[in-house]
């Protein structure tokens, strides 16, 4: 269980890209979705419980926890994933943004777990249902750790990323809308072999309020670094590419492969490291609920 925003388990030892680099470009979203949060929770209102424990559900290395301890000032936050080494890495992130003390972690893997890890007022996941088996109970566990009025926040899907034109001068037209249907297939055959998988319409308001919440809003924000890329978001592109490549294998035609060999290539002016082309737009969506009873 790790979060999935943006990416999972990318590997580019050449560009030192890991999943915390990866998180990077997406901080300005995390910053606008948590002071959203906020105003929903109600700082400071008549009658409102402040908000004192936040759970980060599937933190990775912490990029998300470290932001929501910023904007909630008040509270302690909990990153909560499967690997030991990445929250470690929660920790230093935290520590070296002054906010050791602040930022603790508790290491989770099975849905089953996740009602064991409350009482919070806040819980965040991003990216992390889509990766279990039953999403519905998943949410199920992750709202028993709730307390009453506490709310979760759950950012599932959205909008494919765009970063290239329709034409880019090598290959065939239309790439990024060959990879997205590849991707989804290849998706969709992993969560067919999850554990305990079902199938569920995804209206993620409707699955909160079968978890028992009451729907309290769902918001969109963009994620919008126009050409010419600065180094960061290239290299999350380039690291995103580089998986695409390793996963699809055999569910791209030749032309198709070789086009997306010529973008990964760290020292080819056609690569996303070097065109002056290369964007990076996406968008990603939130989808809250409130715990109304005891």
């Amino acid at each position: 269980m790790t979060s999935t925003h943006p990416a999972e388990g990318l590997d580019d030892e050449d560009l030192g890209a890991g999943p915390e680099q990866e998180a990077e470009p997406h901080s300005g979203f995390l910053t606008d979705a948590a002071h959203w949060l906020r105003g929903l929770l109600g700082p400071g209102r008549q009658g409102t419980a402040p908000v004192r424990r936040v759970l980060d559900v599937g933190s990775g290395p912490g990029v998300a926890s470290c932001v929501l301890a910023e904007v909630f000032a008040e509270a302690d936050v909990v990153a909560v994933d499967r690997s030991p080494a990445l929250l470690d890495r929660a920790l230093v992130r935290a520590a070296e943004s002054g906010l050791s003390g602040r930022v603790t972690t508790v290491r989770a893997e099975r849905p089953d777990e996740f009602g064991r890890l409350g009482p919070a007022d806040l819980i965040w996941t991003g990216n992390v249902c889509r990766h279990l088996g039953d999403q519905q109970q998943a949410l199920r566990s992750l709202a028993s750790a709730l307390r009453p009025g506490g709310m979760l926040a759950v950012a599932e899907r959205g909008l494919p990323p765009r970063f290239l034109p329709r034409d880019i001068g090598i290959g065939r037209p239309g790439l990024q809308a060959r990879l997205d249907a590849a991707l989804e297939a290849r998706f969709a055959a992993t969560r067919a072999r999850l554990p305990g998988s079902t199938s569920v319409v995804e209206d993620w308001p409707c699955l909160l309020a079968s978890a028992g919440l009451v729907p309290a809003g769902t918001r969109t924000f963009l994620v919008d670094f126009p050409a010419p890329l600065d180094l960061a978001p290239r290299r999350h592109l380039h690291a995103r590419l580089r998986r695409a490549l390793d996963e699809l294998g055999e569910r791209l035609d030749l032309v198709d492969r070789l086009t997306l060999e010529q973008l990964v290539d760290g020292d080819a002016c056609t690569g996303v490291l070097w065109r002056p082309d290369v964007f990076y737009l996406t968008a990603v969506t939130v989808h809250t609920a409130r715990l109304c009873r005891a």
